[in-house]
C-alpha cells in the first residue's frame, strides 16, 4: 500500500448515545451512517455493547441494509455477539475489552492471556469472511498473539496517547508516540493490516496519520462532538484534509 494511502472509519456510537438519552428515533445513526458516506468515509464503525448503551441490535441490521461502504463491528469475545457477527456478516469484526462500568473502551484486549480461546473464538469469524481485528495496545506480546491466533487486522490504541496530549505532557506523550510506531512497525512486519484509533481529534491525528504502516484510522466521539458545531460533513471533511496533509508530507 503507498504512503499516500489512509483510510477514514466514523464511529457512528455517539449519535446513537444521544437518541437513547431521550428515547424514540432520532438522531438516526443510520442517516448519520449515510452522511459519512457522502462525505468522504471509507468505513462506518460501530459498536454492539453488551449492555446496549448506544448501539442497539436494530441499528446493525439497518446499516447492513443501507450503507454501501465497509462496516466495522465492534464487539466483546462473547458468544451472543459472535452470534450475531455471523448473522449479518459484516465487512470486518474488531474484538474490543468490554467492562459493564467504563464510559468508554479504556485499553487493549488481553490476546495473549487469551490466546487459546480467541483462536477458537475467530476461527467461525474468518470462515464466514470477516476480516478480524484486534483492538490492542502496542505491547509486543499482543501484537505476536495477535498474528499467531490468525487475525487478519490490529487497531492499536492511541487514548493514552491522547491523554498525555490534552494535559501537556508532551515529553510523555511524544514516547507514547514512538512506541505507537514502533508497534504499527512490528505488526505490518508479522502481517498484519495496521489500524488505529480512540481518543483522535484534529490536534493529534496528524502525527498518528504519518506513520507509514497506518492504513486506517477509526475517530468517532470527537467528529460526533464536532458535528454540533460545524455539520458532519464539514467536521468530516476537516479531519480528512488533516489526515492526508500528514500522509503527504512523509509520502
Amino acid at each position: 500500500m503507498s504512503a499516500q494511502t489512509l483510510r477514514l472509519g466514523v464511529n457512528i456510537d455517539h449519535v446513537a448515545t444521544l437518541r437513547n438519552a431521550r428515547g424514540g428515533a432520532y438522531p438516526d445513526p443510520v442517516r448519520a451512517a449515510l452522511m459519512a458516506e457522502a462525505a468522504g468515509a471509507d468505513g462506518i464503525t460501530a459498536h454492539l455493547r453488551e449492555d446496549r448503551r448506544h448501539i442497539i441490535d436494530a441499528d446493525i441490521g439497518r446499516l447492513m441494509e443501507t450503507i454501501r461502504i465497509p462496516l466495522n463491528f465492534e464487539m466483546a469475545a462473547t458468544a451472543e455477539m459472535q452470534a450475531i457477527a455471523l448473522r449479518h456478516r459484516p465487512h470486518a469484526v474488531c474484538l474490543v475489552p468490554e467492562k459493564r462500568e467504563e464510559r468508554t473502551t479504556e485499553g487493549g484486549l488481553d490476546v495473549a492471556g487469551d490466546e487459546n480461546r480467541l483462536g477458537d473464538f475467530i476461527a467461525p469469524l474468518r470462515e464466514a469472511g470477516a476480516r478480524v481485528s484486534m483492538f490492542i495496545g502496542h505491547d509486543a506480546r499482543q501484537i505476536e498473539a495477535s498474528a499467531r491466533i490468525g487475525a487478519a487486522v490490529v487497531e492499536l490504541h492511541t487514548g493514552h496517547y491522547c491523554d498525555l496530549h490534552a494535559e501537556g505532557r508532551i515529553v510523555e506523550r511524544d514516547e507514547e508516540l514512538r512506541n505507537l510506531m514502533a508497534g504499527a512497525a512490528l505488526a505490518s512486519a508479522l502481517g498484519l493490516e495496521v489500524h488505529m484509533g480512540h481518543g483522535l481529534n484534529y490536534e493529534t491525528v496528524q502525527p498518528v496519520a504519518a506513520v507509514p504502516e497506518v492504513v486506517e484510522l477509526n475517530i468517532g466521539h470527537f467528529l460526533i462532538s464536532e458535528s454540533v458545531f460545524l455539520g458532519l460533513g464539514p467536521a468530516i471533511a476537516e479531519m480528512r484534509r488533516l489526515m492526508d496533509e500528514a500522509r503527504c508530507a512523509v509520502a
